[in-house]
């Protein structure tokens, strides 16, 4: 792939550590940097056609996570939770807010008294089907300064840092404090 001929902002936060401290390669900056804020426009980018339905990310992502498991349209809340990858009270804030909007329905599995089933409501198929169309045409917006080759060889590198990241995970480390640039 070629860069940009285009000095970005983190080209200049790059050149002045390499200034500051030449006895350090601060090259992963423009890497994790890059993607910091390429996260933070496309999450606000991808906000918008939530809001159309009014929706947010998280409420876009259990119903969506229910819609795509299939009829019947139910999951337990521990496999929305695995599925979505955060926390058990998150979920239940989640949880609560959709099925205050009658979008979700929460009943006790019938075959483990400790599980509770989550289904997508009648409601909650018609936010989310009238949704998803339009989150998938905003994603293809977002991603159209990229060829189909570049989105493959993006979505490859992204899979390879993910688990690279994920077989790397420190258990006899202590956690360290937020960084700053």
């Amino acid at each position: 792939m070629e860069r940009s001929a285009v000095p970005t902002g983190l080209d200049l936060v790059v050149a002045q550590w390499a200034r500051e401290r030449p006895d350090l390669d601060v090259s992963p900056m423009r890497v994790f940097g890059g993607l910091a804020r390429a996260n933070r426009l496309m999450e606000q980018r991808l906000d918008t056609a939530f809001v159309r339905h009014g929706l947010d990310s998280a409420s876009f992502d259990v119903l969506a996570t229910l819609l795509r498991s299939g009829a019947p349209y139910r999951l337990t809340a521990g496999q929305l939770q695995r599925s979505a990858m955060i926390t058990s009270s998150a979920v239940a804030q989640r949880l609560n807010r959709l099925e205050s909007r009658g979008l979700v329905a929460r009943s006790q599995n019938p075959d483990d008294a400790r599980a509770t089933d989550v289904t997508l409501t009648d409601e909650g198929h018609a936010v989310i089907s009238a949704a998803l169309p339009d989150h998938v045409a905003n994603e293809h917006r977002l991603l159209r300064g990229l060829s189909p080759r570049q989105r493959s060889d993006l979505a490859e590198l992204l899979a390879a840092l993910t688990n690279a990241l994920q077989a790397d995970e420190p258990s006899d480390m202590e956690p360290s404090p937020r960084r700053t640039r």
